[in-house]
């Protein structure tokens, strides 16, 4: 799925990150969502290394990664240390300054680069999230009933871990095909290659330690640089999908205005997984902010 396209783990302070790297041009890192990999970005990743350095990453405890224990309070999972792996892997390749565009949880760890790495981020693009502690303060009975693993696999150890583990693939399944709208939008190659990993008890447990971890330390990270008045700099491309869970509940770009000086964005008609729903869209628009 990535013809050109070259393999390295890179060593960082507090993982080992696997990653593939293609194209020419400036450089743009892709970051994955739950439960996904790298492999989400398969669609368009080849047309975008056309124009930029295409990184892709699997986060920390994902994918090929490695799944370091959680530490106390999970902190070893908190939003901060996905962004600094990230960071750490763009310096290996040269790249001191870059553009970002995240789905999902990726999207929430490139929020945290652009917070914690102004310098580093040169223009952010964030797929189908609203800012994390927006979601978690404004959660009502459809949120929660909607985005149900947000607050099952926050649960304490082994609960989470246990049920998951009895069927991985029908929960994978079932998680994929409840945010898209889209049907066929997963290719039976990605979704191989996403059960592959999955599998995985450490790829379970350290998902649900992400999970806690975005709601705990993650959330006192956000509490402070709102009262602290820190916002994202750099210029933030938000874009979501008319019929998921996010573009119905929330006015998407008055949320991201809270949190970042410039803001622009759109929603495409899909679910939650745009670059596999609406891959023409999410390359255009793309291209469009980053070029």
């Amino acid at each position: 799925m990535f013809a050109g396209f070259s393999t390295a783990t890179v060593a960082t302070s507090g993982a080992a990150i696997h990653t593939l790297r293609g194209g020419s041009g400036p450089p743009l890192l892709l970051l994955h969502g739950h439960p996904q990999t790298h492999v989400a970005w398969h669609k368009i990743a080849a047309r975008l290394a056309d124009r930029f350095t295409i990184v892709l990453a699997d986060l920390r405890g994902y994918g090929d990664s490695s799944k370091p224990p959680g530490g106390e309070r999970h902190v070893n999972y908190a939003p901060r240390a996905l962004a600094l792996d990230q960071i750490e892997v763009m310096r290996s390749f040269g790249f001191e300054r870059f553009g970002v565009a995240g789905h999902d949880r990726g999207g929430r760890v490139a929020h945290r680069l652009a917070l914690d790495h102004p310098a580093a981020i040169s223009r952010l693009a964030v797929l189908d999230i609203a800012p994390t502690l927006t979601m978690y303060e404004r959660t009502d009975k459809n949120f929660a009933t909607s985005y149900v693993w947000w607050f099952f696999q926050i649960q304490p150890y082994p609960m989470p871990e246990h049920l998951i583990g009895l069927d991985p693939e029908f929960y994978l399944r079932a998680h994929l095909e409840r945010q898209s709208k889209t049907p066929g939008a997963f290719t039976e190659a990605a979704i191989a290659e996403y059960l592959r990993c999955y599998r995985n008890p450490e790829t379970i447990h350290a998902a649900c330690e992400d999970y806690r971890a975005a709601a705990s330390i993650g959330l006192e990270l956000d509490a402070a640089d709102r009262a602290a008045g820190r916002m994202v700099t750099a210029p933030l491309l938000a874009l979501w999908g008319a019929k998921g869970v996010v573009g119905t509940t929330y006015d998407v770009l008055a949320t991201w205005r809270e949190k970042a000086v410039e803001v622009s964005g759109a929603a495409l008609d899909c679910g939650h997984a745009l670059p596999e729903e609406a891959p023409e869209a999410t390359l255009e628009a793309l291209l469009a902010f980053f070029a």
